[in-house]
């Protein structure tokens, strides 16, 4: 019987065993974001559509260049799916996937702009960016992404982004006190 030997080369991830056994958690407001940048492109694509045939001007080469500008509205909206499992964190989009190891987190930090990012930096030189949004809007992922970090910082991996975390989790712990205030009639 042939057995089958992993290797990894200098500055590789080595294969996570729990990773394979542990089911992931996905961002539940994904397919509601999913079907809104559907909904806002086709409705673009409709009222473009309605404004050029109601003047006349409508052609074949006109619905094309709305189609395509449709098609890039939903490419600009379509959010990134969000995975989690025990010990890594995955962002998807149209063209690909990144994937960091939480529990071999050597830096997270804040990055402005027009939206807020949490980038995430693992040992392996791979990096995640994730807005706060969807960590704040899913305990689960939040859940496991701290516990990944927790690791980090036992380890002596993580050596910045213990200010982000805290700020992070504070803004969940906020978000859920406002939430029971707000169920419990309170607020």
């Amino acid at each position: 019987m042939e057995s089958r030997i992993e290797t990894t080369g200098a500055g590789a991830e080595p294969p996570d065993p729990a990773a394979r056994s542990t089911p992931a958690v996905h961002d539940r407001r994904w397919s509601g974001d999913l079907r809104d940048a559907a909904l806002c492109s086709g409705s673009l694509l409709a009222l473009l559509s309605l404004v050029d045939g109601a003047d006349g001007g409508l052609t074949l080469p006109r619905a094309g260049a709305w189609a395509a500008l449709a098609g890039l509205l939903f490419v600009v909206l379509l959010p990134p799916r969000v995975t989690a499992g025990h010990g890594w964190l995955a962002s998807r989009n149209l063209l690909r996937t990144k994937r960091v190891r939480t529990d071999r987190l050597v830096s997270v930090r804040w990055i402005d702009g027009v939206s807020q990012r949490l980038l995430l930096r693992d040992l392996y030189g791979k990096r995640v960016e994730v807005d706060p949004e969807v960590l704040t809007a899913n305990p689960d992922l939040w859940a496991l992404v701290a516990q990944g970090a927790r690791t980090s910082g036992e380890l002596g991996l993580l050596t910045c982004g213990d200010t982000a975390l805290r700020q992070l989790s504070r803004r969940i712990d906020s978000d859920t006190a406002h939430l029971l205030f707000k169920i419990s009639g309170m607020k």
